[in-house]
């Protein structure tokens, strides 16, 4: 009797962490954890936490050894292990949605090398953008590129639908730009797109929404949630920017059984991490590129360029291959950053075994 009492609470308490979004890639990893400690971080600010359970919500703090950064620190959308009303321990993640701190982009200074962790463990992201002067093909590719790069499905949703009479171009445009990409048309005069988006929120699923500043994300939170969960601001007419209505980074439960995460606007793109998310962005110059006559084609003026043949006949956009070129550039200069500073830490980590046999050498000596 007394086995099959812990056995049953072990069930409930997996389901409610399921619903939270709980799956086999964290089970495999935390075998030996005890579920009844672990929670997820719905919302992360300013050194507190909101975790739950799936069953309770309670605010948290971070160990002492978080707070000093000699742990990975938690960001919302984490997998936790609490200890009453302290965060000692993050769970390893699947995929963490992060970018260059903000004012790094396009240059390579120190400031460039910072990662700006955004969310963790994210299922889908919905790249939002409005269709009046937010939209911007050649932004969409970037957004892309950062999603693919680190680990997740994206699905383009273009809001402000109901200011044009026929916004099908818009959408036809984006689809063939985004190869394989969903890409749905929304209106905040009706319900259009409302359900398509739903079949990313099933129970379990994670869902971040990110774009510019008045892009109409907190608009569509309130739309899919079913009430006023995000406020809203007014897009500058002069600017054709918007406020940053959402200041903070929250899970929000959809009726649907998923979980929603707002972002602040984000107005720079910078890439943190290298990665695959450029071939795939761009596969259409990826499939043209394998009949280049060089392995090593630039795609500049090298004979024999099937890729620059395409542009000559008009088969591919010049602005398109101008922005594989500069989102080429900086995820080179990404993964060389990176490889450098892998090689640092290990001539540091050898220094400091070097050293350390000098000391126990000294002492033996005396």
């Amino acid at each position: 009797m007394h086995t099959r009492t812990i056995t049953q609470n072990s069930n409930e308490q997996i389901n409610r962490l399921r619903r939270l979004g709980w799956n086999e890639h964290f089970e495999s990893l935390t075998a030996e954890v005890e579920l009844d400690r672990v929670a997820r971080v719905i919302s992360a600010q300013r050194g507190r936490f909101l975790i739950s359970n799936g069953c309770n919500e309670w605010l948290c703090v971070p160990s002492g050894n978080m707070r000093h950064r000699q742990q990975v620190y938690p960001v919302t959308g984490d997998w936790v292990i609490a200890n009453d009303m302290v965060v000692t321990q993050v769970l390893p993640r699947k995929n963490t949605l992060s970018r260059g701190e903000a004012g790094s982009r396009g240059k390579q200074e120190a400031a460039a090398r910072r990662e700006q962790p955004i969310a963790a463990n994210i299922d889908t992201v919905f790249i939002v953008c409005g269709l009046d002067r937010d939209y911007n093909l050649r932004r969409i590719e970037r957004y892309i590129a950062l999603v693919y790069n680190c680990g997740m499905a994206p699905v383009v949703v273009l809001t402000k639908a109901d200011l044009h009479a026929s916004p099908e171009p818009f959408r036809e445009e984006v689809e063939a730009t985004a190869f394989g990409v969903p890409v749905v048309l929304t209106s905040i005069r009706d319900e259009s797109g409302v359900s398509e988006l739903f079949s990313h929120l099933g129970e379990g699923r994670t869902v971040s929404m990110i774009g510019s500043s008045g892009a109409g994300k907190s608009t569509l939170a309130n739309r899919l949630q079913g009430s006023e969960i995000q406020s809203t601001g007014a897009v500058s007419e002069s600017l054709g920017k918007g406020r940053h209505t959402t200041t903070a980074r929250e899970l929000i439960a959809m009726p649907c059984g998923g979980l929603l995460m707002d972002n602040p606007g984000i107005r720079e793109i910078a890439f943190a991490q290298s990665g695959d998310g450029l071939d795939t962005t761009f596969a259409d110059i990826r499939a043209l590129a394998e009949s280049c006559r060089f392995a090593d084609c630039s795609h500049g003026h090298e004979p024999g360029c099937a890729v620059q043949r395409a542009v000559d006949s008009g088969e591919l956009s010049q602005a398109r291959l101008d922005s594989y070129r500069k989102l080429q550039r900086e995820l080179n200069y990404v993964q060389a950053r990176d490889e450098k500073s892998a090689d640092r830490v290990e001539r540091e980590r050898w220094k400091g075994v070097a050293m350390e046999i000098k000391r126990m050498n000294k002492r033996n000596k005396r």
